[in-house]
Parts: C-alpha cells; sequence; structure tokens
C-alpha cells in the first residue's frame, strides 16, 4: 500500500542527468532502492551507489513504476529533494543547564528556538551533537556507512554529572557509544563547554585524560567558555569566569598540551579565543592551532584574522613604495571608515585596524565596541550583536564615508540580524553606506583601502 511506504518528494531534477533521462520530474518521489525503503539522505546516497539500481518511483499521479538503471559506481543520479535529510530534523532532548536557547528572549523568529541535536548534520554541516538522540542502532549505521567525521559535544566523562548537566537521565553513557566508534575507527572531534565550579578543575582534567586516551580517532578537543545572557530566570545558576579563572584554565589546558605532544605528537587539546581575551594573553602562533581544526568552536579565529591582515599587508607593501604613503598621509585622510565590533574582538580589532591605516594613512578607521544590550552585557562576541543594539549605539554619530560590518551578523543565506532588522533597515536608520566584511582578514583590508 502506499501509505505504508516513506516517499521522498523530488524538488529538482539536473538537466541531461540519469533521472532527467528516466523523465523524472519535480513532485515525483522515491519510495525505494533495491527493494529497501530510504529512512534519509544518508540510506539514499549509500543505495544509489551501486551500479545496478530499481528504483521504486511514485509519479506526481500517484502511479507506482519501477525504474532500472545501469550506471557507473557512485554515479550519482541529478535529483535534489524537497528536504536536504529527506526528513524531519531531530530536536534536542536535553535541557543542559547552559542551553544558550533556553537564554534567549521571547518574540524572536521560531527557527531561532529551534533545538538541534540531529547527528546527520554532524556529517553534513560540521553541527556538534550530544548523541543522546542516536541509539546503538543509530550508531550501528553510521559505522556500517563509515559517515565520518562526527562531531561531539561531550561537556563531562562522569556519567552522573553528565545527566545532571544535560538534564537527561540518559546522558550518561556518552563514553559507551563513543567507545563503539573508537572501535570501528571513526575520526571524532569533541567539545566542552566549562561551567564555573561544576565541569572545570579536577572534572575537566577528568574529560580531558579519558576523551585523550581514545586518539588517533578521537581527533581534537575544545573547551569553551559556557555563554550568560541576561535571561536566565527560572534557569540553573552559573557564573561567569574572570581573568584568574582563564589563567589557570589556559596553564592547566598547556599542561595537557605538553603531556599528548611529548606522547602523541599532537596538542590535541584547544582553547578558544575568549580564554586568552579574558586572561589578557596574546594568541599563540599560527602552529599551536594545528590546522585550525577546531575553528568553528573559535579555536584560532583570532590568529587567523590577525595573518590575514598581516599577510594581505605584506602583499602590497611588495608593490607600495613608502615615500608615498607618507605623502598621502600628509595630505590627511581621503576616506573614513567605522568598524563595528564585540567587546570581545574590541582590541584586537583596534590594533589591526591601526597596522592597516599605518601603512594606507590615506584611509581613518574608526573601530565602534558595541555593547549587547539585547542579551546582556555578559555576552560579548561579536556575532550575538543585533540591529537594534548597534542602531541605538550608533544613531547621530559621524560615521564617515562607510559602515563596516563582520558577516558572522547575519544569517547564511540573507542580511539579516538576529532580532530581524535588515541591512537596509539599519543603514536607513543610520544614513551611511554599509558593506560586510568576509571573515578573512585580508577583506578586512581591501575593504578599508578601496577607492583610494
Amino acid at each position: 500500500m502506499l501509505m505504508d511506504k516513506h516517499i521522498h518528494l523530488i524538488a529538482s531534477v539536473e538537466p541531461d542527468s540519469i533521472a532527467w533521462e528516466c523523465g523524472l520530474e519535480p513532485g515525483d518521489g522515491i519510495a525505494a532502492v533495491n527493494g529497501r525503503p530510504i529512512e534519509d539522505i544518508f540510506d539514499y546516497q549509500y543505495y544509489v551507489a551501486d551500479e545496478f539500481l530499481k528504483v521504486l518511483v511514485v509519479t506526481k499521479d500517484g502511479e507506482e513504476c519501477l525504474l532500472e538503471i545501469e550506471k557507473e559506481e557512485d554515479e550519482d543520479l541529478g535529483i535534489t529533494f524537497s528536504s536536504s535529510l529527506m526528513d524531519e530534523y531531530h530536536s534536542c532532548r536535553n535541557k543542559c543547564i547552559f542551553c544558550f536557547i533556553d537564554q534567549m528572549p521571547p518574540g524572536m523568529r521560531e527557527t531561532l528556538y529551534f533545538k538541534d541535536d540531529d547527528s546527520r548534520l554532524s556529517f553534513l554541516q560540521g553541527n556538534y551533537i550530544t548523541l543522546t538522540n542516536m541509539t546503538y542502532e543509530d550508531i550501528d549505521r553510521v559505522i556500517r556507512y563509515h559517515l565520518a567525521p562526527i562531531n561531539i559535544s561531550v561537556h563531562t566523562t562522569r556519567p552522573d554529572l553528565r545527566c545532571m548537566m544535560l538534564n537527561n537521565r540518559f546522558a550518561g553513557d556518552i563514553m559507551d557509544k563513543i567507545r563503539r566508534f573508537y572501535d570501528a575507527g571513526i575520526p571524532m572531534n569533541s567539545q566542552i563547554v566549562l561551567c564555573r565550579g561544576i565541569n572545570d578543575g579536577p572534572e575537566l582534567d577528568r574529560t580531558i585524560g579519558d576523551l585523550g586516551g581514545l586518539l588517533p580517532h578521537m581527533q581534537s578537543l575544545s573547551v569553551v567558555p559556557v555563554g550568560l545572557t541576561r535571561y536566565r530566570e527560572g534557569l540553573p545558576h552559573l557564573e561567569s569566569f574572570d581573568r584568574r579563572d582563564a589563567e589557570k584554565l589556559l596553564d592547566q589546558i598547556s599542561r595537557w598540551q605538553a603531556y599528548f605532544r611529548e606522547k602523541y605528537h599532537t596538542s590535541f587539546v584547544h582553547a578558544s579565543d575568549e580564554w586568552f581575551i579574558l586572561a589578557e594573553r596574546d594568541f599563540p602562533p599560527e602552529e599551536y592551532y594545528e590546522g585550525y581544526g577546531q575553528l568553528e568552536n573559535g579555536v584560532g579565529m583570532m590568529r587567523l584574522l590577525i595573518n590575514g591582515v598581516r599577510e594581505r599587508l605584506d602583499e602590497l607593501a611588495a608593490g607600495q613604495e613608502k615615500s608615498s604613503r607618507k605623502h598621502d598621509g600628509e595630505k590627511g585622510p581621503a576616506k573614513i571608515v567605522s568598524i563595528v565590533t564585540g567587546r570581545l574582538a574590541y582590541p584586537t580589532i583596534c590594533r589591526l585596524c591601526s597596522e592597516i591605516t599605518d601603512q594606507f594613512p590615506a584611509v581613518s578607521a574608526r573601530v565602534h565596541m558595541i555593547e549587547n544590550h539585547f542579551f546582556g552585557e555578559k555576552i560579548t562576541v561579536t556575532g550575538l550583536l543585533t540591529g537594534g543594539d548597534i542602531i541605538d549605539q550608533l544613531k547621530g554619530k559621524d560615521l564617515g564615508d562607510q559602515l563596516l560590518l563582520p558577516c558572522n551578523l547575519f544569517k547564511a543565506d540573507e542580511p539579516v540580524f538576529l532580532d530581524d532588522v535588515t541591512l537596509e533597515d539599519l543603514s536607513q536608520a543610520l544614513q551611511v553606506p554599509v558593506n560586510i566584511i568576509q571573515s578573512e582578514g585580508a577583506d578586512l583590508v581591501d575593504q578599508l583601502i578601496s577607492d583610494i
């Protein structure tokens, strides 16, 4: 019966593809491949890799037909589906004491409140997941398909403490699940959200030791500080880290890195950039980050930015006479640019802009530190600033010829802030042209010196 089949609707068919030659059209559906039902995108990709296929199709008119296809191994059929996962997204079953979504104000767009903990997005997009949504059958499927790498939010390896931190009595079997991946040779990365007085100190030592014992398949571990907004009413009490805490944490991680380098020739565990800023320590050199494998967790983002700026300045200096730079400076700035940043990155952005304008005196850069009133003053990262806060704090100021905003302020697919203020709204409110800086340091340089 059709009602018993899980049918995946086709959204588009690539011209001249196998599917196109077979006459498949948007609105048709795939029900099975070689007699096997398709649960999601991973089943589909695994089954259609065969050279000989029998694809059960349900047309948009409701008719069933069986297509027999002969193709090259791993050749794609040329189909995209209405859902990228070919299934619904799996929401989180936990209620973590540090969950940022639970700390968000009301009235934001609905999608921002969705708690994702979908293992498939770990492989497709690099998301970190807790594994509490994964059954042992799910793990076996990952192993069978040899999907990799899998990124895991561990937080602690002590079973009772993990159950408490995730508010999930089933969260304590984390090491059993990780060991299954380890035994199968599945590459993994891990992260810890550190909460003061809860999973730090000796508990952190335990977690680092347990995960480091799974090298080389457990490839890396990042430690990031908990983010606390002003919307924590009814949530467990958590305290922010201070400078002394950050210094102790960096020293603790440094000792572990020395151990891992001696035994495994890798540092393995890394502190996110926030710890260095909080401790008022310089960012380590590029080799410290070992290829920036934990960049998405904020490990090495500032070093990458710094190096990108300096490399671009060196490139430009090769074709630029120092005498002409001095001459331009004597004429005064030909262009005045304002830049927005959060409190955490403010000293670094100021230093980089000073280096740029020293080499290009025709540009004057004004760096504006925006306080996060929307989420609260304890949130200091640039990526969580809102359009409303930027407008409120910059309105009426002389912003010069242009305002530059980092790309991580916006949705991935459109220039909209977290509070639904658009880039156009902000430009009109501040009466200044606005450009977006991409994440590379070279783009910061190029945007500042353009048109001079």
